[in-house]
């Protein structure tokens, strides 16, 4: 079962948590032949879903967390429901896309594939992507980003992330495989968004539980020091994709 561990920081995720580029759905799209039904596997806030909802007539999306969906963004060809990957209770051969959006490492692989094959029609696509370590052209903040994320919470990841150290190139992905492709997002933050970022991850929400106190407020002390400057900075996150295709005897 996969692990939930946002519903905590709900909230937060969905403030501060980065979007995704039209080009990645577009991209994804592409391979689609017919746009009926789409399931967001681990919705989240909605943050993929509401990407697809315009090009399709039904897509499910589907949360372990209420509290997450509790944020969701609305679309009237979204269904929200709360419930796990392998206990889904959809028919087979039903969807021609499912995509997992920054959460397929927390997932048991294999259950996934059993479900992703039975629940797609032949040809249905799958995408799966993530994003690595935020980014910014300034030496002095990345640095400090790459401190706090290696040093300070470093040892309070789940196992899981390193999965998304290794840009996905080491999960097992049993479907066709079809092109991936490399994307980026940006987002124009300030110190307080860069914080409130920073707050969303569960490593730093396992430091909290462990030691009693928020490393996050020593890090938002120390940035006026390194970041004087203007008061939003460009933040970007690369994007890794999977993409594969549902292969099914005739």
């Amino acid at each position: 079962m996969a692990k939930d561990l946002f519903s905590k920081q709900a909230g937060l995720y969905a403030s501060h948590r980065p979007g995704y580029p039209q080009a990645l759905a577009d991209y994804i799209l592409s391979f689609v032949q017919e746009k009926h039904r789409a399931w967001d596997c681990a919705t989240g806030n909605g943050q993929a879903a509401i990407l697809f909802a315009p090009h399709f007539q039904e897509v499910e999306a589907t949360d372990i967390s209420a509290r997450q969906i509790s944020h969701a963004q609305h679309h009237p060809s979204i269904l929200y429901s709360v419930g796990s990957m392998e206990n889904n209770g959809f028919p087979g051969n039903h969807f021609n896309l499912i995509t997992v959006a920054q959460a397929y490492h927390w997932f048991p692989f294999d259950v996934f594939h059993r479900e992703a094959m039975r629940t797609g029609k032949p040809g249905c696509i799958i995408a799966v992507w993530g994003y690595g370590l935020v980014q910014t052209t300034h030496p002095a903040i990345q640095e400090a980003i790459r401190r706090f994320y290696t040093d300070i919470v470093g040892k309070y990841w789940d196992p899981e992330r390193r999965y998304v150290d290794e840009a996905y190139q080491t999960v097992p992905f049993a479907f066709k495989r079809l092109p991936g492709r490399s994307f980026v997002s940006e987002k124009r933050w300030s110190r307080q968004d860069l914080a409130g970022y920073l707050h969303t991850w569960s490593s730093v929400q396992h430091f909290i539980s462990a030691n009693g106190f928020d490393p996050v407020d020593d890090f938002e002390e120390d940035l006026p020091s390194i970041w004087p400057g203007p008061d939003t900075l460009t933040f970007s996150f690369p994007i890794f994709l999977l993409l594969g295709q549902v292969e099914k005897p005739v």
